[in-house]
């Protein structure tokens, strides 16, 4: 009885906390669970958790081997670095990158982390694996009240990363001009080339950056092209930086004629040219001046919208005569797209024949899909098309994501549409492998630490929309370039390296989320859910209203789920609702401002009206591709309870049935009991579940005619009815899978 009353005690808790509120004994769990509570710097819940636990603050994690250490650092979680700091944690480990938590402090600009670092003896001159050092991150970044601090515990401003590029070439590239002079004032050597030969000057000009240029020619930087013989001047040119082209000018008049030179050249873009000239035409005469004019750029449109010039009449007609157009539908489904597809940008229209539309196989939806999609556009083989040279995205490898991300931004979408070139400033290579390398290059950058734009789920091997990524100033932008780089690859039908949690696929889709997907980022917690849904809780004096206890920077608030929550008790008959608002709170409310900027970048270049074709699982396939299942190696980790064993004639007919399906058949499957698509690596043996290591488990359930099967993805089970035949146990089992992600138990 005492046992089972402390049980309920720690269930309480936890739900009022809406968390898990005590660490569990493994590690990987551990750090899962405390990860976005040090995000938040929640140091009291931190403290409390780690107070008895025997968790080892120094444990490395995830892909990138990171401490809780580094984290708190690059998300300014001081509070949270001191208590890590004061239990032993060390302030020079690197993770996989090379990075220190200096470095992610200085990065992102943590006064305050990093005064306590250097207190702990963090050392200022390490390097990571690509060179960089603190002084690097915050010239990236122009952390010049940062910067004079830490200048005193370096020996040599003019560390070279592996590009042969110094603080001074980033400080220049990104324009940050008070940053600029302190490195000068500290004897950085303005004419210093990186390996390909570009001085800071050159960085300056190569993105516009025209208050660093003149800083350095007032001080006497030299006039260089790189080894390729690039010049400062091209590149301004090429960018379309009058302004510093007007400084250069400035400090050597020569260059004027050079600029008339190039307005012969046929292989500069007439339009970064024509602005160079047309500034330069309001600061001088202009008789100097010999401007080419341009073709006009023709502007196209992606066609007409026929439901926006549709009446209301017309919707309500369609309402009311829609069983006729429901039965040509289900005799061709194709008929949406060939005849109705204004139907598509209807949602109170295309209800009605949604799932008639989902019925249809896969591969037909696919099809649809694409024919749509780049219906209208002039050319069908839309990857292959000669792109021309002016259309070429050229980035960075050493910052691929934010060169991407200028680059793209600034991109005709219209043209990116139709087709994308991509090539490494430095190297010869285009095609389609270069295209395929950016993207699978970018979707391991799009889910990076450094950026804090995702979490990783408590599997680990999935993302999720970080609800501190605000840290970041840039994050809502950064999100919506994430939104167009994985509508890009969607309508390209290039396959991502990345995989979202359920949850953030159902955001994609306008799928409302719902408490099973609460176990991607607290399996506990959504546990607890789940146990005040399957118990009667009228007599348990559980005392919950509609609000939750939250942690803000080390304070408990009260947060409410609907107007006036905090006195409104939880009871046996409205607690289906406060699990659908606590879960809505943890899974969108807390994520809002990220969804939004995403979607945005992602309707760019796929409609809402055609995405809506697919569920959560489907668009998991889409962007990511089909893994590999070995179905020997699911049998060998199978359990079975509630009555079943190994050689029940249902178990076997279910995975003669396995073997039957399609692949896709058998992802939807994998999916539909564990909510990922993925076997992790080691196998099925090594499936993570709600309490860690959690085996693929199928239950007996009583059967009654045309009952469904059910899962429970937090703890892998499936629960199949004892179904009578194999060809019904087929028949039911494909039509959950179809069905799954709208909670059917009857069809």
């Amino acid at each position: 009885m005492e046992r089972a009353m402390e049980q309920l005690n720690r269930l309480t808790r936890s739900l009022r906390r809406a968390r898990t509120v005590e660490l569990p004994d493994d590690n990987e769990t551990a750090v899962y669970t405390l990860m976005p509570m040090v995000m938040a710097d929640q140091h009291r819940s931190v403290s409390e958790l780690l107070s008895n636990s025997k968790f080892d603050v120094n444990y490395a994690f995830g892909r990138v081997k990171r401490s809780l250490l580094h984290i708190a650092a690059n998300c300014g979680s001081v509070e949270c670095l001191v208590l890590l700091l004061k239990k032993g944690a060390n302030p020079n480990y690197q993770d996989i990158s090379g990075c220190t938590p200096l470095h992610l402090a200085a990065r992102n600009g943590q006064k305050k982390c990093m005064s306590k670092l250097l207190e702990y003896s963090a050392d200022v001159n390490i390097c990571n694996n690509e060179g960089l050092t603190a002084i690097h991150w915050l010239a990236v970044n122009g952390r010049t009240e940062l910067l004079h601090d830490l200048v005193q515990h370096v020996s040599d401003v003019d560390v070279e990363d592996a590009m042969g590029q110094t603080a001074l070439h980033v400080a220049c590239q990104n324009g940050h001009k008070t940053t600029v002079q302190c490195l000068l004032d500290s004897g950085a050597d303005i004419n210093r080339p990186n390996v390909s030969g570009a001085t800071p000057l050159y960085f300056a000009c190569s993105h516009g950056q025209r208050d660093t240029a003149q800083i350095l020619l007032l001080r006497g930087a030299k006039y260089l092209s790189d080894k390729n013989g690039v010049t400062p001047l091209d590149l301004c040119v090429q960018g379309g930086y009058g302004e510093t082209c007007e400084v250069l000018i400035q400090y050597h008049p020569r260059l004027f004629q050079t600029i008339i030179q190039m307005t012969q050249n046929e292989d500069l873009r007439e339009n970064m040219l024509r602005q160079v000239l047309e500034h330069l035409s309001q600061q001088s005469e202009s008789q100097y001046l010999k401007i080419l004019t341009s073709l006009a750029e023709v502007a196209t449109t992606n066609g007409h919208k026929l439901l926006r010039m549709t009446s209301p009449r017309f919707i309500e007609f369609v309402c009311k005569h829609d069983e006729v157009l429901k039965c040509f539908v289900n005799r061709n489904p194709k008929i949406i797209f060939d005849h109705f597809h204004f139907l598509l940008e209807c949602p109170e229209l295309m209800s009605r024949f949604m799932h008639i539309i989902k019925a249809q196989p896969f591969k037909d939806r696919c099809e649809w899909f694409y024919e749509h999609l780049h219906s209208g556009q002039p050319d069908s083989d839309m990857v292959h098309r000669p792109v021309n040279e002016n259309d070429i995205l050229l980035v960075h490898r050493d910052s691929i994501f934010r060169s991407s991300c200028e680059v793209v931004s600034k991109a005709n979408c219209a043209k990116l549409k139709q087709g994308i070139a991509v090539r490494f400033h430095g190297e010869e290579g285009m095609g389609q492998g270069v295209v395929r390398e950016w993207f699978d290059i970018l979707s391991n950058e799009i889910v990076n630490p450094d950026y804090a734009l995702f979490t990783q789920s408590a599997d680990g091997t999935t993302f999720q929309p970080n609800s501190n990524s605000s840290v970041n100033p840039d994050h809502l932008n950064y999100f919506r370039f994430a939104g167009q780089i994985l509508g890009l690859a969607l309508n390209h039908r290039q396959l991502v390296n990345i995989y979202f949690t359920r949850s953030f696929y159902k955001h994609i889709l306008g799928i409302p989320v719902n408490y099973q997907d609460v176990a991607s980022i607290d399996p506990e917690y959504a546990k607890n859910l789940q146990w005040i849904l399957d118990n009667d809780i009228s007599d348990l004096g559980l005392e919950l209203t509609f609000s939750v206890e939250t942690d803000v920077f080390g304070a408990m608030e009260e947060v409410p789920l609907k107007p006036g929550g905090g006195s409104i008790l939880v009871t046996q008959n409205n607690k289906a609702e406060y699990v659908q608002l606590v879960t809505e709170l943890r899974m969108t409310r807390a994520i809002q401002p990220q969804i939004n900027a995403f979607l945005q970048g992602f309707h760019m270049f796929i409609p809402p009206s055609l995405i809506q074709l697919f569920d959560e699982y489907e668009l998991e396939l889409l962007l990511s591709g089909m893994p590999e299942i070995d179905v020997s190696d699911w049998i060998k980790n199978t359990e079975y309870t509630s009555g079943y064993e190994r050689e029940d004639p249902v178990i076997q007919w279910f995975w003669e049935v396995v073997e039957d399906i399609t692949p896709e058949e058998r992802v939807l499957l994998l999916q539909f009991v564990t909510g990922s698509s993925r076997v992790p690596h080691g196998g099925f043996a090594n499936i993570m579940g709600g309490s860690g290591l959690q085996n693929f488990t199928i239950a007996a359930v009583p059967y009654t005619p045309n009952l469904l099967p059910t899962s429970s993805t937090c703890i892998n089970m499936l629960k199949l009815p004892e179904y009578p035949s194999k060809e019904i146990l087929k028949d039911r089992l494909l039509v959950a899978l179809h069905c799954g992600s709208y909670g059917y138990t009857m069809a």
